[in-house]
């Protein structure tokens, strides 16, 4: 789908882009003629992936390694981003991880990872971010990805469905208070998307039943996350704030 030229010079952070909807949302940035910034820690895909957005219509390209758990290499990365594109409009927590199994076989280290990378490191990138906008006086954007695990349950993700409810809240109570120094919060929860995350799970028993369950049975593709990412990211949703917009072939509104 054709969606013009709405980030066009945009500059955008993207983290987790090595790989999944990451790399997705960055290709789509590029071909929108953005300055796109990849960020992750596998340095040896955002590289190849940099040098990609250039050939796909990026106005500039950048490979920021990143620990989102890791405050310093935080705030490195948006200082090296800033620097490079003379500014930053819009960040995109994208990164994230999971660990499956029974929330009474999950160690506290299970939990602790996945808290770190969806919630903690969210919140240390958004503040990050927010922190550079009000200092320098110009507007932002966060488009955080939650999922609609941050809204209903499901067994055997607790760790996962516990971040993301987090993060559904923290994009609330942050467009409260950011929107003081013009900069907008708002999310995106993805239904069920295959990912390297979850790669293989669809073709299971297990993961056939699940499909069953969505309204419209079937998973979703990457380009139908297009519209709302581009909306979030662009001034088409200026006045939007707080905003957390499923995309999952009417997953939320099944039946109990």
């Amino acid at each position: 789908m054709d969606f013009g030229s709405a980030l066009k010079s945009k500059r955008i952070l993207i983290t987790g882009a090595s790989s999944g909807l990451g790399m997705h949302f960055a290709r789509l940035a590029a071909r929108q003629g953005a300055k796109v910034a990849v960020a992750a820690r596998r340095r040896e895909r955002l590289e190849d992936l940099a040098g990609e957005l250039l050939t796909l219509g990026a106005e500039r390209s950048l490979a920021c390694t990143l620990d989102v758990s890791d405050e310093a290499s935080i705030n490195a990365c948006i200082d090296e981003v800033a620097n490079a594109f003379d500014g930053l409009d819009v960040l995109v927590n994208n990164a994230g991880t999971a660990s499956g199994g029974a929330a009474l076989d999950q160690t506290a280290g299970d939990f602790d990872q996945v808290i770190d990378v969806n919630l903690r490191g969210v919140w240390l990138l958004s503040v990050a971010a927010g922190r550079h906008w009000r200092d320098t006086g110009t507007p932002g954007a966060i488009v955080n990805i939650a999922s609609i695990l941050g809204e209903r349950v499901a067994k055997g993700v607790a760790p996962y469905a516990i971040s993301k409810a987090g993060v559904v809240q923290m994009t609330k109570v942050l467009a409260l208070e950011l929107s003081r120094y013009d900069v907008r919060v708002n999310a995106i929860a993805p239904g069920y998307f295959e990912t390297e995350i979850n790669a293989g799970f669809f073709d299971t028993p297990q993961g056939e039943a699940m499909i069953k369950r969505i309204p419209m049975r079937r998973i979703g593709n990457p380009e139908e996350l297009d519209g709302p990412f581009i909306l979030l990211s662009s001034d088409a949703s200026r006045y939007m704030t707080g905003a957390v917009i499923p995309v999952d072939g009417g997953h939320l509104v099944s039946s109990l």
